[in-house]
C-alpha cells in the first residue's frame, strides 16, 4: 500500500513521498497502520489532516511535528480552501481510523482507507441517499472464495480455543495498532488481565479503552505480544516454562508451523460478502481498488449507477503564446533569409544527429495540440508556396479534401529527389540522408557551396513558378 494520488484534485490519502504526489496539496491520513505512513516522520513539513484519535498517536509514534498536524473531527464536514469539503467516518477498522468524504467541482468521492463494514454504516447521514461518483474501495479480502465470519463470531472461536486449553497460558499476536477490541473482550469474558509491554500499555491508555491491561508478569493468564513472535521457536520456549498456546486473530491465509498455533478467522478488514453489501447499498457511478494489482471491478458492475458521472476537473495547461512583437517580426522576414542564417550558423559547429526514430517519436508526440493558427511558415527550409499563406477565404470544403500532408508542400523543387510524390524532400533532409562518411569528406568551403547551389536552384524554382 503506497497511498493514492486522487486524479483530477489536489488530494493525496496515505501518500507521503512529495515526488509522487505531483500536484497535490491537500494530505490526508487515513490511519496509522505501517503500510499508511511509509515515508511519514519526523521532517514532514506540509498540513497534514487526520482524525484526532490518530493525530494524538501521530507525533508519539513517527515524530511528526505537532504544527503541521491538523485533526479534524469525525462526522463533520470541513471545507479546506474553495475547493475541497471533506467528511470523516468512523471506518470500523482500528482506533482512530477514518473514511473521508469529498465534495467538489472534482464531484462527490469516497475513499474507504483499510475498513469493516457493517450495517450501521447506513444509518450515516453523511451517506445515506448520497450521489457517488467515485468509490475508492478496501479490496482487500475481494474475493468470493475468501469467506470470514463476523468479528463478533470469530470472538467467540477464540474463546471456544481458549476454553478447550484450560490449563494453558494464551498468547495473542497483534500489530502496534488494532485487535484491542477482542483483548478486551476476551479479558472480560475470562475475568484475567492481559499482560502487556510498557509501550503498548501507554497507547491503551491514550486510546482511553477499559483497565484490563497491565505490565506486571504473571498478574494475568493471558498476554499481548507482537505477531512477528508468533513462531515454532519461541512456542517451545514458552512451553519449557508452561504449557501455553497461540492465537493468530488474521482474515489472510498463514502457514502454521507449531501445533498450539491456532489461526483465528478475525479481520478488520470488510469480507466479499460485505463489500458487495456495501457496493449495492451505495451504488456508486464507479469503483476503484485501493489495493493496486487486484481487480474487482467485475464484481461490482451490476450494483453501480447509471446516472452520469461528474468529469474530473483536470488542468491541462494552455500553449504557450508567443509574444505579438516577436510573431510581427518573424513575420516580416523571409523564409529565405531564415534559410541563409540558418544554414551560416550550422556551418562553424558541424551537425548534430538524431536518429530518425527518436524525431519521429518527438513530432507524433506532440498530435493532437492545438497552436495558434499564423500566416507565415515557421519552417526554416520553407521555400515559399507553402500553404500556410494560403487566402483565408477559402472554405472548409477546400481543407477537407486535402490529404494529411499535402498542406506543408504546395510547391516542390524539381531538382530535390522526392521519395513521396506529395512530400519534397529538401536540401535540410538530403543532408541528414547523407552517409556520415561521404559528409566527413567535405570541407567547410564545399558546404558553403552546397548551400549557394541549392538556394539558387530555389530562387530559380520559385522564378518559374
Amino acid at each position: 500500500m503506497n497511498g493514492t494520488v486522487i486524479p483530477g484534485t489536489p488530494i493525496a490519502v496515505d501518500c507521503w513521498s512529495v515526488r509522487r504526489a505531483g500536484g497535490a496539496r491537500l494530505f490526508f491520513l487515513s490511519h496509522l497502520h505501517s503500510d499508511h505512513t511509509a515515508g511519514l516522520s519526523s521532517t514532514w513539513s506540509r498540513p497534514l489532516y487526520c482524525s484526532p484519535l490518530t493525530a494524538r498517536l501521530l507525533h508519539r509514534r513517527l515524530q511528526v511535528p505537532p504544527r503541521w498536524i491538523r485533526p479534524l473531527e469525525v462526522g463533520q464536514s470541513h471545507a479546506l480552501g474553495e475547493e475541497v469539503t471533506v467528511t470523516l467516518l468512523d471506518s470500523n477498522h482500528c482506533p482512530g481510523s477514518v473514511m473521508f468524504l469529498f465534495e467538489g467541482a472534482f464531484g462527490t468521492i469516497l475513499y474507504t482507507g483499510d475498513f469493516r463494514y457493517t450495517s450501521a454504516m447506513r444509518d450515516e447521514p453523511a451517506l445515506r441517499g448520497r450521489h457517488i461518483d467515485r468509490l475508492y474501495l478496501d479490496n482487500t479480502h475481494c474475493h468470493p472464495h475468501r469467506a470470514l465470519p463476523s468479528r463478533h463470531c470469530a470472538t467467540r472461536q477464540a474463546a471456544g480455543v481458549i476454553r478447550a486449553h484450560p490449563r494453558h497460558h494464551v498468547v495473542i499476536g497483534v500489530y502496534s495498532l488494532g485487535k484491542e477490541t477482542l483483548l478486551v473482550d476476551l479479558a472480560l469474558e475470562f475475568r484475567t488481565w492481559v499482560v502487556v509491554s510498557p509501550w503498548r500499555l501507554e497507547q491503551m491508555r491514550l486510546l482511553e479503552l477499559p483497565d484490563v491491561f497491565t505490565t506486571e508478569e504473571g498478574a494475568g493468564w493471558i498476554r499481548a505480544v507482537d505477531v512477528a513472535e508468533i513462531r515454532w521457536d519461541t512456542l517451545v520456549s514458552w512451553n519449557t516454562l508452561h504449557p501455553t498456546i497461540a492465537i493468530l486473530p488474521t482474515g489472510r491465509p498463514v502457514k502454521v508451523t507449531h501445533p498450539n498455533i491456532h489461526p483465528i478467522p478475525y479481520s478488520d478488514h470488510s469480507s466479499f460478502t460485505e463489500l458487495c453489501e456495501f457496493v449495492k447499498w451505495l451504488k456508486p457511478c464507479s469503483v476503484i481498488p485501493i489495493v493496486r494489482g487486484t481487480t474487482c471491478q467485475v464484481y461490482f458492475q451490476k450494483y453501480l449507477s447509471s446516472a452520469p458521472q461528474t468529469s474530473p476537473d483536470l488542468k491541462i495547461p494552455k500553449p504557450v503564446q508567443e509574444p505579438v512583437q516577436q510573431q510581427s517580426k518573424r513575420k516580416g522576414q523571409e523564409p529565405l533569409c531564415l534559410l541563409k542564417k540558418a544554414a551560416r550558423r550550422s556551418v562553424p559547429r558541424g551537425v548534430v544527429y538524431e536518429s530518425p526514430e527518436k524525431c519521429t517519436e518527438k513530432s507524433e508526440g506532440f498530435t493532437g495540440v492545438e497552436v495558434a493558427e499564423q500566416n507565415c511558415c515557421e519552417s526554416a527550409l520553407c521555400l515559399g508556396g507553402c500553404t500556410s499563406k494560403m487566402d483565408t477565404g477559402k472554405g472548409k470544403e477546400e481543407l477537407s479534401a486535402e490529404q494529411p500532408g499535402e498542406a506543408g508542400a504546395a510547391s516542390t523543387l524539381s531538382q530535390a529527389p522526392a521519395p513521396h510524390e506529395h512530400l519534397p524532400t529538401g536540401f535540410a533532409e538530403q543532408y541528414l540522408l547523407t552517409p556520415l562518411s561521404v559528409l566527413k569528406q567535405n570541407t567547410p568551403q564545399m558546404f558553403d557551396k552546397l548551400v549557394e547551389d541549392f538556394l539558387s536552384r530555389g530562387e530559380a524554382s520559385s522564378t518559374i513558378v
